[in-house]
């Protein structure tokens, strides 16, 4: 088993849900403290680490998050047909963990054979899967780098993002009337009624060709013979283009105003922007650095954008230029979660071709 593998399995048997990361924080400073890497941890948890630069260029920004979504069952990393998977009905973790490790084995290979390089740092963010918290908090003006990379794509090693959307979150509460569904229906006012119409009204799913729309949960009610006097749900509401999104909550404020309207309910609507969106252009220097790293590791490079966030989305809106870079993960946040160990190995060697690549 490489050392590579090794790593992955061991950080990845760890569970390490939004809030508990700390088992798997532990074990990623002792890693960077046996290669002689101080780490900082900020106040929120994050991990921070700088190597000063060896030689000219760019300095590098490399960044993972520790947490993953919540599992429902243990994690037992298997190895089958190279591929690895959990044995367990749950996530395997490779989304950020297999980042994490690429990210630890390159810079460990950078110091053992001394190769040169214009500054690499470290940043491994907690509470990624829940608002891009870790990011969020994460002190900026610590950084030296002005480019960085994500690995958090669930796609082929080789796909380059230039774009993720602009996000925001709606919470919803319909304030009706309770009374007897049996005996006095007409003196009740449906909460769950009301908020059943406004999701009707709203178009959800694939709005264009560049905006989505969910209606996420939904909670209401206090007994199957009272008419509900309450109802609460969740909703969200992503596009490329910021004008579309504002029109898009625009439009399904008013469906909650109809329907609170015909249903003669109060409703109160808390909206959230969640995170900012970002487009790089090819030519884009670290958009050059990514394609040049990963030709010379014999991957073909493709362009897309993503129809999600990652970390890089918060270290963009705050003036870096942080690219995503797909890492071979497949099926991420299911139990059917799993990542080639040829994919592990690929993305070491691209993170130090993107060191190399960042040289003059």
């Amino acid at each position: 088993m490489s050392s590579t593998l090794e790593l992955f399995v061991e950080l990845a048997a760890v569970q390490s849900p939004p809030g508990e990361e700390d088992a798997v924080a532990a074990r990623v400073t002792q890693y960077l403290r046996d290669c002689g890497i101080a780490v900082e941890k900020d106040d929120f948890g994050n991990l921070y680490s700088r190597l000063a630069p060896t030689a000219e260029g760019e300095p590098l920004l490399l960044c993972a998050h520790l947490d993953t979504v919540p599992p429902t069952d243990a994690i037992e990393p298997q190895v089958v047909d190279g591929v690895v998977s959990n044995a367990r009905n749950t996530i395997l973790g490779a989304d950020d963990k297999s980042a994490v490790v690429a990210m630890l084995e390159a810079t460990r290979t950078v110091l053992a054979e001394n190769r040169p390089h214009a500054g690499i740092e470290l940043l491994f963010t907690l509470q990624e899967e829940i608002g891009l918290r870790g990011a969020s908090a994460f002190d900026r003006t610590k950084l030296h780098a002005t480019i960085g990379y994500v690995y958090d794509q669930a796609a082929p090693i080789g796909t380059v993002i230039l774009g993720a959307p602009y996000a925001v979150s709606m919470d919803v509460t319909f304030h009706g009337r309770a009374s007897h569904s049996g005996m006095y229906p007409d003196e009740g006012r449906s909460a769950i009624a009301a908020a059943s119409r406004a999701i009707a009204e709203m178009r959800l799913g694939r709005v264009d060709e560049v905006s989505t729309a969910n209606v996420g949960t939904i909670t209401g009610g206090t007994a199957t013979n009272i008419i509900p006097e309450w109802c609460t749900f969740t909703a969200e509401a992503r596009s490329h283009d910021e004008g579309r999104l504002a029109g898009l909550v625009q439009e399904m404020q008013d469906a909650i105003t109809f329907a609170a309207g015909v249903a003669e309910c109060d409703v109160e609507t808390k909206i959230q922007r969640s995170y900012h969106g970002y487009r790089f252009a090819k030519s884009d220097k670290a958009v050059e650095i990514a394609a040049a790293a990963l030709t010379k590791t014999g991957y073909e490079v493709v362009y897309e954008v993503s129809g999600g966030a990652a970390d890089a989305n918060v270290f963009n809106e705050r003036g870096l230029s942080v690219v995503n870079l797909a890492n071979g993960m497949t099926d991420i946040h299911t139990p059917d979660e799993r990542i080639a160990v040829d994919d592990l190995d690929g993305m070491v060697a691209v993170t130090l071709a993107l060191v190399e690549s960042a040289l003059g």
